[in-house]
């Protein structure tokens, strides 16, 4: 029985399959997703992917901290993200991929 948070691998395809045809996401996006699915995908779920910027970093291959919080930002401002910050050192922010479609 699949729930509606999981990070199904049907999911993970359509999703992949959303980015692909957004004229507007260039490499550093891609990355950036990739590295958000890759620990939403090993952690199964979908919304409340436990996430820290060095582990997306690390992930994505993104080396300076100028380059990721620009690209983790327009991710937020096209609506593919929802970052949720956590201020407490102990607790891992989270980022929910939002269900998004392409414009016919």
């Amino acid at each position: 029985m699949k729930g509606t948070n999981k990070l199904s691998d049907d999911r993970l395809m359509n999703s992949l399959q959303i980015y692909m045809e957004d004229p507007r996401l260039n490499v550093w996006h891609f990355a950036l997703l990739l590295a958000i699915l890759t620990l939403g995908y090993k952690q199964r779920q979908k919304q409340n992917i436990k996430v820290s910027r060095s582990k997306i970093m690390a992930l994505s291959h993104i080396n300076t901290i100028p380059t990721y919080h620009k690209y983790f930002k327009e991710l937020q401002s096209l609506g593919y993200i929802e970052y949720l910050p956590s201020y407490h050192p102990g607790v891992r922010s989270e980022v929910n991929l939002k269900d998004k479609k392409v414009a016919p």
